[in-house]
């Protein structure tokens, strides 16, 4: 046995010193030839990490010991043998937290992700990938964010949620190749291709393909190769080019059969059954030690035992006592299980409503865009020109009416980003009394309307300058006084901030909103936070509006950290209130305001290209544009759009989002690539899975949201031209 040991000891340090040089990164640790692997004999490698453990446990080393049963975990892993790569890994990651974080750990967890994921077991995968998420924050390595940003999306991809998936995917993939990245940018290149082939845009899936072909022929993984040319296969079939369709399929099996080759001779099924024969013996051998230990121990045992018999007697006694007490329980416990199951499908069912519900106004709201932004801009054209004092009205009117029905999907819109979680809270240092000081003077004109008198109150022991989200806060500010100033005639409004509580660095500051206005009637104020809810017909007849505010502000209220409360009695009155904390900001350094220029002159003989479908569309961004001296041209698709940006040069491009063929970020993906300089504006009806940043990562410089205002239209084209 002496020999035995010192044998193990001198090969496993052989086998060690031939390591190279340990370097801290996941991209090491995910290395295919990591634990090092001689001439594909995956047999010997096996024995080595068996030896390797065995030794770890010899000398009681717990940090060895995790590392080499992460080396076996890698092996299983890379034969395809996902439960025992599970069973390993799992004990190297019980023995790493024993330890502080290291990569080796971070790759634990990563490979107990892909071996879920490869067994169909997402959430499990997903748990596994979060861990492994942490340990990469706490480490902070640079070349392990593409590995562990593609699994992110990987799991994205396998629960449907296919935009987040490819919004990360597209992300790696256009980060600068190295070899760090490239199996990751390979990967991304192909899952994008895979998701384009599930939307039916093959040829856009092509592209993608032939890109992620071009970079895989420069490394040896034959394995995603073969998808690459199975996907490339299946898109060519699909647009019906059946010989380019059947060239691939034709490499992808060549290529299936020569890896089907080389996996005979890593591992073969009795060099696998003698390795574990060989495992269960190690667990033989351990067995039999753990005998004679106790055999040295027989007699203190005996004594035990009496004293264990003793005790059995006194606990026989009281678990008579406690049968029926236990029958009860599983009675009850079965009942609770079934209220939960009944709890759990009603949950589920009211989930789905809710989304349902979320979906169609989303889908709704974004489709009336378009001919909202026909009906305003027409409205604007003809109001420019002159009209009749008869006409004059008449216009008024309607973009009254536009305006309003813009506000009312802009508020519905807003609802389903909140209660979607689309909505984020911004940290930013800014002066909530020059904020409220002026909403308060925007709003004083509003007031005179009824005749109404605004008054202020900001505590002076308010820090100059707080950390949190200024827009979300005037929102707030702005519905209540707003609602305020509606519901109160020939009264008061006052608006009351104070601190509540200062500790530390931080201060909790009181908002509070009241008027002297109609009041809500008690039984209705449970309700006036409901959505389309103002407390009942009449009322709404008599002072209009959407319903919609009142929810806003209890939901972004929730979002800040805080909660609303109202107090109201009929004909004297209503007050909102509610707390919400800060952090104390800095003054931030003075920065000279640059002066408004005159777009007018900006705009003057500029060669603007629209992108736009939509023929009414087409023609009042046209006449917009032509009335202000820009040479406009229209084009209706994608694909034109990039040759004409290929053949002429412009000074701007305003792209609409959604066009026939590849979409307007396609379409400037496409530009961008031999186009760096040319400013590039978003035309959107901006939906509920859009927002501003996820439009500029394609290379747009800026965003303009249907139906545009038209000095904003203006003032964003002169600002970026």
């Amino acid at each position: 046995m002496k020999w035995l040991f010192v044998y193990l000891l001198f090969s496993q340090t052989i086998l060690f010193s031939q390591t190279p040089e340990i370097i801290d990164s996941l991209a090491f640790y995910s290395n295919s030839n990591f634990p090092l692997v001689v001439n594909n004999k995956y047999n010997e490698a096996l024995k080595q990490a068996q030896t390797a453990i065995i030794i770890a446990e010899t000398s009681k080393d717990i940090k060895e010991q995790a590392s080499e049963n992460y080396n076996l975990g890698k092996l299983y892993f890379e034969l395809n043998k996902y439960n025992d790569a599970i069973g390993s890994l799992l004990k190297s990651a019980a023995l790493y937290n024993n330890l502080e974080p290291n990569s080796k750990q971070l790759a634990t967890y990563y490979y107990l992700s892909l071996s879920y994921f490869a067994k169909h077991k997402i959430d499990t995968s997903a748990l596994y990938f979060e861990k492994a998420k942490t340990i990469h924050s706490l480490l902070n390595i640079p070349d392990s964010s593409a590995l562990l940003n593609l699994q992110k999306a990987i799991l994205y991809k396998a629960k449907n949620k296919l935009n987040f998936a490819k919004t990360i995917f597209t992300a790696i993939s256009i980060k600068p190749t190295n070899e760090s990245i490239l199996y990751a940018k390979i990967e991304s290149l192909y899952q994008i291709g895979s998701i384009e082939i599930q939307s039916k845009k093959n040829n856009l899936a092509i592209n993608y393909l032939n890109k992620a072909l071009e970079l895989n022929n420069t490394t040896e993984n034959l394995e995603q190769r073969s998808s690459i040319l199975l996907a490339l296969s299946i898109a060519h079939e699909n647009i019906l080019d059946k010989k380019n369709a059947y060239l691939y399929l034709k490499q992808h099996l060549n290529l299936k059969e020569r890896i089907s080759i080389l996996n005979s001779t890593r591992l073969g099924i009795d060099d696998y059954t003698k390795f574990k024969e060989s495992e269960r013996l190690k667990e033989i051998i351990q067995t039999n030690n753990t005998i004679k230990d106790q055999e040295k121990t027989n007699k203190f045992s005996k004594l035990v035992s009496i004293l264990a018999i003793a005790l059995i007697s006194i606990l026989s006694l009281l678990s008579l006592a406690l049968y029926k007490n236990n029958i009860i329980r599983n009675h009850s416990n079965l009942l609770l299980k079934e209220k939960n199951s009944e709890l759990e499908i009603a949950k589920n069912k009211a989930e789905k409503a809710s989304k349902a519900r979320s979906e169609f106004l989303s889908t709704v709201s974004h489709e009336l865009r378009t001919p909202l932004n026909a009906i305003n801009g027409i409205t604007h054209l003809l109001l420019e020109e002159k009209p009749k004092k008869g006409q004059l009205d008449y216009l008024t009117s309607l973009k009254f009416s536009g305006d309003y029905l813009t506000k009312f999907i802009n508020e519905i819109l807003e609802i389903n980003k909140i209660e979607s979680n689309n909505s984020e809270v911004e940290l930013i240092n800014f002066n909530l009394k020059k904020l409220i000081t002026g909403i308060h003077n925007s709003l004083k004109e509003l007031a005179s309307i009824n005749n109404n008198n605004l008054t202020l109150n900001i505590d002076s022991a308010i820090p100059e300058f707080l950390i949190g989200d200024p827009t979300k806060l005037s929102q707030i500010i702005l519905n209540l006084i707003n609602n305020a100033l509606k519901f109160t005639k020939d009264g008061s409004v006052a608006v009351i901030i104070n601190v509540h509580k200062s500790e530390n660095d931080t201060t909790c500051i009181y908002f509070e909103i009241s008027d002297t206005g109609i009041g809500i009637p008690e039984n209705k104020i449970s309700s006036v936070f409901d959505s389309f809810s103002q407390g009942s017909i009449e009322v709404n007849r008599k002072y209009g509006g959407t319903g919609l505010g009142l929810t806003i502000v209890k939901k972004l209220v929730k979002i800040l950290g805080g909660k609303i409360k109202l107090k109201s009695i009929v004909g004297q009155g209503s007050t909102f209130s509610f707390k919400l904390a800060f952090k104390e900001g800095e003054i931030p350094i003075e920065i000279q305001k640059v002066l408004q220029f005159d777009y007018i002159s900006k705009l003057k003989d500029k060669k603007i290209l629209v992108v736009e479908d939509n023929k009414i569309n087409q023609m009042i961004t046209k006449k917009m544009l032509e009335n202000k001296q820009v040479i406009c041209k229209m084009i209706d698709n994608g694909e034109d759009a990039v040759e004409e940006v290929r053949r002429n040069k412009y000074d701007m491009i305003l792209m609409d989002v959604h066009l026939p063929g590849i979409n307007g970020t396609i379409a400037t993906e496409l530009i961008r690539s031999f186009d760096k300089t040319t400013p590039i504006i978003a035309l959107t009806a901006i939906s509920l899975h859009e927002n501003r940043e996820m439009l500029l990562s394609f290379g747009m410089n800026e965003v303009i949201t249907k139906p545009f205002i038209p000095e904003d239209f203006y003032t964003v084209i002169a600002q970026n031209i």
